[in-house]
């Protein structure tokens, strides 16, 4: 973290960015576990639940959004601290997101209710929701000690998830190859999964924000990336040409 100010006003400001995100995180972190129980158990009550809730972190968005804006033009801040409230702004963006993320997710139950899903199916929806929780709260964690290190461990991490991904999107062109009649639900935690796998990128989105806050540049390199469902599509064309 930054060093005192001599105006404990200025600190205040920073320290409300900083606890406005952590309060976001742990909302959009919820939502997002609460989709997928629901998509699960296709609980309506509960996707409605997370519907109701991403207001909070639009909300959320838009008075960090003020709040940097006003600190910005009464502090006219420069270098560790600008970067800092830079930050804050482009983060708070990446929670909504997954906020939004998570909504979407809950959406689909309401398609899925009737045909219900098969439990070998689920099982890899958990197992990606839990990756990508997991790179998610491991990310807050880092934005409240500020490690570059650790930063930049969560980033080159990103291919984990999308191996899990391929795998499951794999499995689901399968199910729908083998009976036309899966072809509906299995369109429709297609989309849930990549929801999913969309809320690993913001998390290593995050990382690097992360990073770049913290050293003032940005990550060497491209990030991993074991997405292949390009080729697996292909793949099904061909063979059904």
């Amino acid at each position: 973290m930054n060093s005192p100010h001599i105006a404990s006003a200025y600190d205040e400001e920073l320290k409300y960015l900083t606890r406005r995100i952590s309060e976001m995180g742990g909302t959009a972190e919820q939502m997002v576990a609460d989709s997928v129980r629901a998509l699960v158990s296709t609980d309506a009550a509960l996707a409605q639940k997370v519907i109701s809730e991403d207001v909070i972190l639009d909300e959320a968005e838009r008075q960090i959004n003020e709040k940097a804006i006003v600190t910005i033009a009464r502090r006219q801040p420069v270098a560790a601290d600008l970067r800092e409230i830079m930050g804050a702004i482009r983060i708070a963006a990446e929670l909504e997101r997954v906020g939004d993320l998570g909504k979407n997710t809950a959406k689909r139950v309401f398609a899925v209710q009737s045909a219900g899903i098969p439990r070998a199916l689920a099982r890899g929806l958990e197992h990606l929701a839990e990756l990508a929780l997991m790179q998610l709260k491991e990310v807050l964690d880092v934005y409240a000690t500020r490690s570059a290190e650790k930063a930049k461990a969560i980033r080159e991490r990103d291919d984990e998830i999308d191996a899990i991904y391929t795998s499951l999107f794999r499995e689901l062109l399968t199910y729908m190859m083998e009976d036309p009649r899966n072809i509906t639900p299995c369109t429709h935690l297609l989309f849930c999964a990549k929801n999913i796998e969309r809320i690993g990128d913001h998390a290593t989105n995050i990382a690097e924000t992360i990073y770049y806050m913290t050293t003032g540049s940005q990550p060497e390199g491209d990030r991993p990336k074991d997405d292949n469902t390009t080729s697996l599509v292909a793949g099904v064309a061909d063979s059904t040409a």
